[in-house]
């Protein structure tokens, strides 16, 4: 009888991993509309013209929200819900209304993960350095992301097994020169308490360049395209990591945890944990981390 379920449930899995490439097949170029316009219409009408009323701070002065963040986010949910029958959406500014609301990562529907706006900090204070974030992802499984860099007006796309593009050009994220410093970008240490410091202060050694991060996003993207060459992060929010994830790994890149294992974007992963161009950086990020 358990055997009998484990088959059914491989067969319904299979099922839905194919459905869901039917319809990337089909609607990927439908995203990457979607995440243009929502940027369109809510977002940069307010670059660099926010009214003081349209900002709001959630944990602390530096954890700030937009009515671009907001509206933008409204937005996304509305399209991708539609495009995708069945599926949830997962969105930073539900999950602070709601945190419940992240749960849905963890279930059985196909989940739609979308940072509106990654890197508000740097849209507050008028500076190009963000962008929007959309994953899809099916039972844990990264699937497919969406990178958009309005003010660069740069598109970075990512399906599992087909690779990771920028503005159509394929993305080698490639390997480090040797006898070159590693770039590594860390957690900004606003977004950091003491103990998370510490665990990132082994990256403060020779042969190795830290520096704090901007947007995420961003920074995945740097890697992917081999500008950087690994990130340090210390917080688990699949908003911020799900799309660059993906991105780095399509371009050839790898991503561990402080468990020596993959990041997992449900959850309960070994902290910090690192995303670089190739396997063995990743492995030394690693080896530096655990050694604090």
């Amino acid at each position: 009888m358990i055997e009998d379920i484990k088959d059914k449930e491989d067969i319904n899995g299979k099922e839905d991993r194919e459905a869901i490439d039917e319809f990337l097949a089909r609607h990927s170029a439908d995203v990457e509309e979607a995440v243009r316009r929502a940027a369109a219409a809510e977002i940069m009408p307010r670059f660099r013209r926010l009214a003081a009323h349209e900002i709001d701070q959630k944990a602390g002065p530096h954890d700030l929200v937009t009515d671009a963040d907001r509206n933008a986010e409204l937005y996304l949910t509305e399209v991708l819900g539609a495009l995708l029958p069945g599926s949830v959406v997962v969105g930073e500014e539900a999950v602070h209304a709601n945190p419940v609301s992240y749960e849905a990562i963890q279930a059985d529907a196909p989940v739609w993960i979308v940072d509106p706006v990654d890197g508000t900090r740097q849209f507050v204070h008028g500076e190009p350095g963000f962008c929007t974030l959309v994953a899809l992802a099916l039972r844990g499984v990264l699937l497919a992301s969406w990178t958009y860099a309005p003010a660069r007006d740069q598109m970075a796309t990512a399906v599992r097994g087909q690779g990771a593009f920028l503005d159509g050009e394929r993305l080698v994220a490639g390997t480090p020169e040797p006898d070159r410093e590693l770039r590594v970008a860390t957690s900004h240490p606003d977004y950091t308490t003491e103990e998370q410091k510490q665990a990132l202060r082994g990256l403060w050694t020779d042969g190795v360049a830290p520096r704090a991060c901007g947007s995420a996003g961003l920074e995945y993207l740097a890697v992917a395209r081999g500008e950087s060459d690994a990130t340090a992060f210390s917080w688990e929010a699949a908003w911020d990591h799900a799309a660059g994830l993906l991105l780095v790994e399509e371009a050839g890149g790898a991503h561990l945890t402080r468990a020596g294992e993959p990041f997992r974007i449900t959850g309960n992963n070994a902290l910090p944990f690192t995303a670089a161009r190739d396997a063995a950086t990743a492995r030394r990020v690693m080896e530096l981390l655990r050694a604090q």
